[in-house]
């Protein structure tokens, strides 16, 4: 099956902006599963896939919404470093399939069965890159969630790993598969619709400071070495785990990576950057003066994309002036993209609404469709909407503003080099090491 977004812009390409209502309608049939592939099939047919890091996202998301219900699925495996979370993973499919599954406390067991086909990661930031890895050596392919990596080399690292192995590798970024919103707005640019592309702003809100908690003994049912893993090793407090990882730069990059993967995923796809990115970065920023968060509080980041027609990408803290997450400005007029609407500065260029308003609605229609292209493409050993690659520049953009912040100077960035221009300090932050034993 190919690739829909591919043979989207492939048409444009050739047919030009006067087909472009016809040509916005043809991806929503492209990206929707076929009946045939949504019946359920025989269980030999079936992905068998595990499941590592059943928390709070990966249990409430990919487990109960989207691998339970799926009839092309069999979940046959969890592994998770909080007792916890593996034990009620495991009841949730029991529940849901009366059947009875094995549970890992060490993820390379469960990479370690034969019969498990692929696996979905929904682990913390910074171990991406180690599980993700482990599973393309050991056979499987892999859905991971965004942000793909911790640092720019750690993700370098899984596309190469993804091509070594010839795996199917899917990166979280759902809104690749949004049926409407997004993709209509990469359409509606690369259509000439707003005339030459000149400006896109990414918008996402900044970050919480958190509260100053004591060392506490961490849980019973949680292995609190096990969960920092490669991160430097410090005492457990309730606001570094789980969900709130996201706020220590041991372990993520703040809203910078998380919704910022998200946002700039589609930026770069608006752009053409999908296999490329910025040549220059600089930005202000401010951090959390009161608080344990050590990730960028607030923050106005631009790029550069010189190979790009000069098209500079503003990433800021700051709101949008019409309340979308993507401000998309051209020649002859702009867009404004959210999850939850599109508007023109000339509403005729957009085509009617073919889904429901209701957000829930289509944030569930996107995961289901990202879960399909995912499945097809292990059928069909093509690469998915979003493959590691395309994951990986996202990342980096976000990456790239979180070092140009701390290191707060302009940055000269060679996107085929993967590297600072003449920058040794800069490059030493491209990645850092990890606790042993732990390596790639």
């Amino acid at each position: 099956m190919s690739d829909p977004l591919r043979v989207s812009r492939r048409k444009f390409v050739q047919q030009g902006a006067g087909s472009t209502a016809a040509m916005l309608a043809a991806p929503f049939a492209l990206a929707a599963p076929s009946a045939a592939r949504a019946a359920r099939p025989a269980a030999s047919d079936r992905v068998v896939v595990g499941l590592i890091g059943p928390g709070d996202f990966g249990r409430r998301q990919h487990l109960k919404k989207l691998l339970l219900p799926n009839p092309r699925v069999r979940v046959a495996a969890v592994a998770d470093v909080d007792q916890l979370h593996r034990e009620q993973a495991a009841l949730d499919v029991q529940a849901r399939t009366g059947q009875k599954i094995s549970i890992y406390k060490d993820f390379r067991d469960l990479l370690d069965r034969p019969d498990i086909d692929a696996v979905v990661i929904a682990v913390p930031d910074h171990w991406h890159a180690l599980a993700a890895i482990a599973a393309l050596e050991a056979g499987k392919d892999v859905y991971c969630e965004k942000p793909l990596s911790l640092t720019i080399e750690q993700g370098r690292a899984m596309v190469a790993a993804a091509r070594r192995y010839g795996r199917v590798f899917q990166t979280g970024s759902q809104q690749r598969s949004d049926t409407h919103y997004f993709r209509q707005a990469h359409e509606l640019v690369r259509s000439g619709a707003i005339g030459r592309l000149t400006k896109v702003a990414v918008h996402i809100g900044g970050g919480p400071a958190g509260v100053w908690q004591r060392p506490q003994t961490p849980p019973p049912s949680l292995d609190w070495n096990f969960w920092l893993g490669p991160a430097p090793y410090v005492d457990y407090t309730p606001n570094r785990c789980h969900y709130l990882f996201r706020w220590f730069a041991d372990y993520s990059g703040g809203s910078i990576t998380d919704h910022g993967a998200h946002q700039n995923d589609i930026a770069q796809w608006i752009i053409g950057a999908d296999d490329s990115g910025p040549t220059k970065v600089e930005g202000t920023g401010t951090f959390h003066e009161n608080g344990p968060s050590d990730v960028p509080a607030r923050f106005h980041v631009e790029f550069t994309y010189g190979r790009h027609g000069n098209v500079p990408l503003i990433f800021t803290s700051d709101p949008s002036p019409r309340g979308g997450n993507l401000e998309i400005y051209g020649t002859d007029g702009w867009l404004s993209v959210s999850r939850r609407r599109i508007l023109a500065e000339h509403p005729e260029v957009l085509t009617a609404d073919p889904l429901p308003h209701d957000y829930q609605a289509r944030l569930t229609d996107s995961y289901v469709r990202h879960y399909a292209n995912w499945l097809d493409c292990i059928q069909s050993r093509e690469r998915p909407v979003c493959d590691v690659e395309i994951g990986h520049r996202s990342a980096t953009i976000c990456h790239l503003a979180g070092i140009a912040l701390r290191l707060r100077r302009p940055l000269n960035w060679d996107p085929t080099a993967e590297e600072f221009i003449d920058d040794a300090p800069a490059n030493r932050l491209l990645n850092r090491p990890m606790r042993g034993p732990w390596h790639l």
